[in-house]
């Protein structure tokens, strides 16, 4: 393990679905938003501490599955950033994020 997380700068399409999913939960319950935020953010920390932990589901893309909420962060490494490329619910279509650069 790593003892400094790898940065992590999202890419713009991952940002976008973060903050999709962040309303969608919050037109569910206020709040339940903000414990979505918490659950990426506990994902994010694991992919960017031991990156290689995460399973290669195409390409060189990997995944982190959040707690609590049915969502994937896919992301890339490149030895020295994590780069999200989606936040992708478990139900969608892979298609989307797989054709995503």
């Amino acid at each position: 393990m790593r003892a400094e997380p790898y940065p992590v700068d999202y890419q713009k399409r991952a940002s976008e679905d973060v903050r999709a999913a962040y309303r969608w939960y919050e037109d569910q319950r206020p709040g339940l938003g903000e414990e979505f935020l918490a659950s990426l953010k506990e994902a994010e920390v694991f992919a960017a501490t031991m990156p290689l932990a995460c399973p290669v589901l195409h390409r060189n893309t990997r995944r982190v599955l959040l707690a609590r909420f049915p969502y994937g962060l896919y992301f890339r490494f490149d030895g020295a950033t994590i780069i999200p490329v989606a936040c992708y619910h478990g139900r969608r279509n892979p298609e989307g994020w797989r054709r995503r650069r």
